[in-house]
């Protein structure tokens, strides 16, 4: 059948597919996927919608069995996609987002080079689209998340860049591109808004500097929670990473669950967490049932380390020995948390439970509270040197938090002066914040220095994370620079 036959519409019910499969109801979208096939069979966008059933079992599972079983799915659709028309802008958008989406599942299992090499394919497809079809601001979706990142990739993984060639970009230039696809979505009922303005939040929130920001826009971007999993992880996800998981918990008690829908058990490990930042007795309760139930890869060194923690601040030592045990042979070491779990695992040294209780109530937003705790016990009553920095780390965060900032600024330079040869990541954050506060205050010379210095550091534990967020600020500086000069 020639491609003239062939057509992209999203529609009703493409629609409703795509709405069933992100709320992870998979069962009902495959049924929904296979009825289109037959009252719409030359209807390709379909296969677009269809690679989403995938890509959300493969990103929440973490199973690479069933990665493997998938993987073939993906030359199938595109080669169906391909037969469409090439005068739609969907042609090169719906083999764009599947490159992607295989690109993102591919990096749980650290398949870099392939992953790469299918964002390279995806960018070259969403460029050239955007240039024949300039009205299409669907391309920005996937096209300013790749702008934002790029400028960002950490020295470790820039091998990658080399093999995408001339692709560069800013956090200014993607956020920019998410904002005009953002108000094209709404302008035109693109079935992708939600999806699109989750991005920039995380945008917002990981690379922008804007938390406050991003928890505004999630908070108002009408999502589903009572109906959607992936809309609770959403909102509670930026909630816990910008102190407010009381916020958190609220979302998470009314997730959905049961049959219909996938599993999704990293939303109980999240419930655990929000409970244990607030020395909730119950924490481990949830945290358990996601280690009993979870057979995926991440996470679950971290969550025994949790646990363990969980069980040191109530006063179970023999808890906290067994549970850090058991985070020495269970799980994986991909991901940054898992890395740090295992190695503090490794230490077989038990944290001072003041400092421990103080972190979490920090984490979870609680302030004051936190302060509380710390100043009841002088930093001169710490005998052990990596106390001591973590105590002046520690009340650095929380005085930052409180915008006692002169204070924030002290303690974190205490930090830097006598850590920043430690193993230890007090230093290297304590010089991320302090970059942070100044390009706050707008004196980017010092903002610079401080970013430079986080980035010189080589801490045992999230290196790459913290020197991701230094070189966005970096990344920032250098854009704000260049506006000014030429405005």
């Amino acid at each position: 059948m020639s491609s003239e036959h062939y057509y992209f519409e999203y529609s009703p019910l493409v629609t409703e597919a795509y709405e069933k499969i992100i709320s992870l109801r998979l069962d009902e979208g495959r049924l929904l996927i296979d009825s289109i096939k037959s009252v719409e069979p030359n209807n390709l966008s379909v296969y677009h919608i269809e690679n989403y059933i995938d890509f959300l079992t493969i990103f929440i599972n973490e199973d690479i069995e069933e990665f493997e079983r998938l993987e073939g799915n993906k030359n199938i659709r595109l080669q169906k996609i391909r037969q469409g028309p090439q005068d739609s802008p969907f042609f090169l958008f719906s083999q764009a987002e599947i490159q992607l989406q295989w690109a993102i599942s591919r990096l749980k299992f650290e398949e870099y080079f392939q992953a790469f090499t299918e964002v390279n394919r995806a960018y070259k497809q969403l460029e050239k689209n955007l240039d024949q079809f300039p009205s299409f601001k669907g391309s920005l979706k996937s096209l300013g998340i790749i702008h934002a990142i790029v400028g960002t990739i950490p020295d470790n993984y820039k091998w990658g860049l080399k093999l995408i060639g001339r692709l560069d970009g800013t956090i200014a230039q993607g956020k920019l591109e998410l904002e005009e696809a953002i108000a094209y979505s709404k302008a035109t009922d693109f079935i992708f808004t939600q999806e699109t303005v989750v991005s920039y939040a995380f945008l917002l929130l990981h690379l922008d500097n804007k938390s406050d920001l991003a928890w505004k826009t999630i908070s108002e971007a009408n999502l589903d929670i009572a109906n959607n999993p992936l809309a609770c992880f959403a909102i509670a996800n930026i909630a816990m990473r910008v102190g407010r998981s009381k916020e958190a918990l609220i979302v998470l008690e009314q997730k959905p669950s049961g049959e219909g829908y996938l599993p999704f058990y990293y939303l109980d490990l999240l419930q655990g967490y929000a409970m244990l930042y607030a020395l909730d007795p119950n924490a481990d309760i949830y945290i358990e049932h996601y280690l009993n139930n979870y057979r995926g890869v991440n996470l679950i060194k971290d969550a025994y380390q949790k646990l363990a923690w969980h069980f040191l601040v109530h006063g179970n030592e023999i808890a906290y020995k067994n549970n850090m045990r058991l985070c020495q042979v269970r799980g994986y070491t991909l991901i940054d948390s898992d890395k740090s779990a295992m190695k503090e695992a490794g230490k077989n040294i038990i944290p001072n439970p003041t400092l421990l209780s103080a972190r979490l109530l920090f984490d979870g937003g609680y302030y004051d509270e936190a302060k509380s705790m710390l100043e009841a016990t002088p930093v001169d009553e710490y005998n052990i040197e990596k106390d001591r920095l973590e105590y002046a780390y520690r009340l650095g965060r929380i005085n930052h938090a409180l915008k006692n900032i002169p204070e924030a600024i002290n303690n974190y330079n205490y930090s830097i002066a006598f850590g920043i040869n430690a193993p230890y990541f007090y230093a290297c954050n304590a010089a991320l914040q302090c970059g942070l506060i100044y390009e706050k205050l707008e004196n980017y010379k010092e903002a610079q220095r401080y970013f430079d210095l986080c980035i010189k550091m080589d801490p045992e534990d999230y290196r790459t994370s913290l020197h991701q967020k230094a070189k966005a600020g970096l990344n920032r500086i250098e854009s704000g620079v260049r506006w000014r000069v030429e405005n």
